[in-house]
């Protein structure tokens, strides 16, 4: 059911990014909706992202772009109607990622506000009400489709009738199991950390320098070090266990933490606010170094878990991955990697497979495999991974689908889908046509001649 519709939410906030300095748009009205009117600025800040982004526009963009954003208000006020709605929290962790990719693209929290024109707080409310009508719109839909049934018989009714050019191209797509250990970090290296931090305090603490300022320059968290370490409104569940335990212990910003180790680390923190279960906090993050001897060490220890598991039988892959694995994502998993989708989108429309493109693996990864036979172990190598540290890891490929033009029999399930995505639109098309004749819309003169995506609008 992804649309249009769901593109246009996404960027008429982002859009506002590029085009809030533009004050000489002359505005009016262009449609009226029920009780809602779509502004002729509106449309031309989503016109001029899609150009930006070249988003490809089906005819006229001032006919195609105003008529997708009454749609939407459609949905919305079949939304009211129905009472569906989500709380704000809901929606925090996407627009925080969403923000932090927008600021470090404008180089920091000050640039970007001095480019939109308004704080950062006004551009993350609109954000969030961007993700939220987004997801309401999805759970609208949802409702109307209902659950479809898709049989056999559709499937193969449905193949058959599509010419064999127009079927879609699937990607080689491979399951993977992964198998990795960290190299031990010297304690000398710990020590040298802990004794910068303990410093940092005491500079903090006496005045010398503030947090922020030693954040800026020394922090190692990218996703938030031009920010002077400020992390923005977060709950306890959003953050690592020991993380949150010493951060919500402060009650006095003038204070900070004792260091704290994460998996990450090793932190400092300073409280800036808190309001009821979620607090803004700034951090400053120092990360291990590893030596080249410790990489060595576990690189031969890890040829020699290899070794075991492909000349000496002595245990599987995936024994070896439950058993001496230190990757939390997948050792109870038998190693296998699980592909969470893009972390930019809102978490209800991710969806966890076995399945990766080699472009959605990890490069180093997708490096390794390209070459490997189903059943091949790798010999050990050097990644980064999700924590950001340099781990060795070696892989299993489990299997490998070729890239392909769909069939019938090795490609039922996304053909099913696609069915299924055929009847949805049809119901959410016929249930349109409804809306339009029952909703009072007006548009200006101006903007009438155009030739509609959807027939039925009945314009007072």
């Amino acid at each position: 059911m992804k649309s249009i519709i769901a593109i246009i939410f996404s960027l008429t906030a982002i859009a506002n990014v590029a085009v809030w300095a533009q004050d000489n748009v002359i505005d009016e009205v262009v449609w009226i909706v029920g009780d809602d009117a779509i502004l002729r600025s509106d449309v031309e800040k989503v016109r001029l992202e899609f150009q930006q982004q070249e988003i490809p526009v089906t005819g006229d963009p001032y006919c195609y772009i105003p008529e997708q954003m009454a749609i939407q208000k459609l949905y919305l006020h079949q939304a009211l109607l129905d009472s569906i709605d989500f709380p704000d929290s809901r929606f925090y962790s996407y627009v925080e990622n969403r923000l932090n990719m927008i600021i470090d693209n404008a180089g920091s929290r000050e640039k970007l506000e001095e480019w939109i024109g308004k704080p950062i707080e006004v551009f993350r409310n609109e954000l969030r009400k961007s993700a939220k009508e987004q997801e309401i719109i999805r759970a609208v839909q949802q409702k109307i489709v209902g659950s479809v049934k898709v049989t056999p018989t559709d499937v193969r009714t449905f193949f058959n009738r599509i010419p064999k050019d127009s079927l879609p191209m699937i990607p080689t797509t491979v399951e993977v199991e992964i198998l990795t250990q960290s190299p031990k970090i010297a304690i000398e290296e710990i020590d040298d950390i802990k004794r910068t931090l303990r410093d940092f305090t005491e500079q903090i603490t006496s005045g010398k320098r503030d947090f922020a300022s030693l954040a800026r320059v020394y922090s190692e968290d990218k996703s938030n070090n031009f920010r002077g370490g400020e992390m923005g409104f977060v709950g306890k569940a959003e953050l690592v266990p020991e993380f949150a335990a010493a951060a919500f212990e402060l009650n006095d910003p003038k204070k900070v933490s004792r260091i704290v180790e994460t998996e990450y680390g090793y932190h400092i923190i300073q409280l800036i606010e808190k309001r009821g279960d979620r607090i803004n906090a700034r951090h400053i993050l120092i990360k291990p170094r590893v030596s080249q001897a410790a990489i060595d060490t576990t690189m031969m220890r890890m040829d020699s878990i290899r070794t075991d598991i492909v000349e000496h039988k002595k245990f599987t892959f995936e024994e070896g991955a439950r058993w001496l694995s230190d990757n939390k994502e997948t050792y109870n998993n038998n190693g296998l990697m699980v592909n969470q989708g893009k972390p930019t989108e809102p978490a209800s429309v991710r969806v966890g497979t076995a399945r990766f493109s080699m472009s959605e693996l990890p490069p180093e990864i997708a490096k390794v495999v390209y070459d490997m036979q189903v059943g091949d172990v790798s010999k050990p190598f050097t990644m980064i991974n999700s924590q950001d540290k340099e781990v060795v890891a070696i892989v299993k490929l489990k299997s490998r689908t070729e890239g392909h033009r769909a069939s019938l029999s090795e490609d039922y399930q996304t053909l099913k889908g696609m069915v299924e995505d055929e009847k949805q639109q049809q119901i959410l098309d016929e249930w349109l046509h409804k809306k339009q004749q029952e909703t009072y819309t007006r548009i200006n003169e101006n903007w009438k001649n155009c030739d509609f995506q959807k027939k039925g609008w009945k314009f007072n």
